[in-house]
């Protein structure tokens, strides 16, 4: 899967690896203080590690391929805390009433690619994996085409409960 994401998600070109977001825009990095980290890290030490399956090949539209989790309960359970400790940041600039957890696989590429690599991923199905930590990264504003590849960088990792 990797390859696919390197050459159809721009997100990976950015320095972002593959994951299932949480929230998505967060805060400006210059709001990003101590005392949003400690609240970021009472709230995950409070949410229990899980484990989970991806296990479908699904589609935004026919623009942005992606694989879902076969449960989406404890991402869901994720996103919900954290917006309601943040609820000035609704996830994806709130276009989406209910985000839908999943993993990026390409996004707004050539649709026979797009195709292509859910063919090529589909027998690696299902993938089994622990959630242990919540990444909080960040990047450049969104919509900015200019901004060079790579500029994503990790602030802070942490623990799920059970995982420190």
């Amino acid at each position: 899967m990797r390859e696919h994401r390197a050459v159809l998600d721009p997100s990976s070109r950015d320095g972002v690896p593959a994951h299932v977001t949480v929230l998505y825009p967060f805060l400006a990095p210059a709001l990003i203080d101590d005392g949003v980290l400690a609240s970021l890290d009472g709230l995950f030490a409070g949410a229990g590690s899980f484990t989970f399956t991806l296990d479908r090949v699904a589609w935004f539209g026919d623009s942005v391929i992606w694989l879902g989790p076969r449960d989406p309960a404890p991402f869901r359970d994720l996103i919900a805390s954290v917006c309601s400790a943040f609820p000035g940041c609704p996830p994806y600039g709130g276009e989406h009433a209910e985000p839908v957890p999943h993993l990026t696989i390409g996004d707004r590429n050539d649709p026979a690619a797009l195709r292509a690599a859910g063919e090529a991923v589909r027998p690696w199905l299902p993938i089994h994996a622990s959630a242990t930590e919540v990444t909080l990264m960040t990047g450049p504003p969104p919509g900015n085409p200019a901004t060079p590849p790579g500029q994503w960088r990790t602030l802070e990792s942490f623990p799920l409960a059970g995982n420190s």
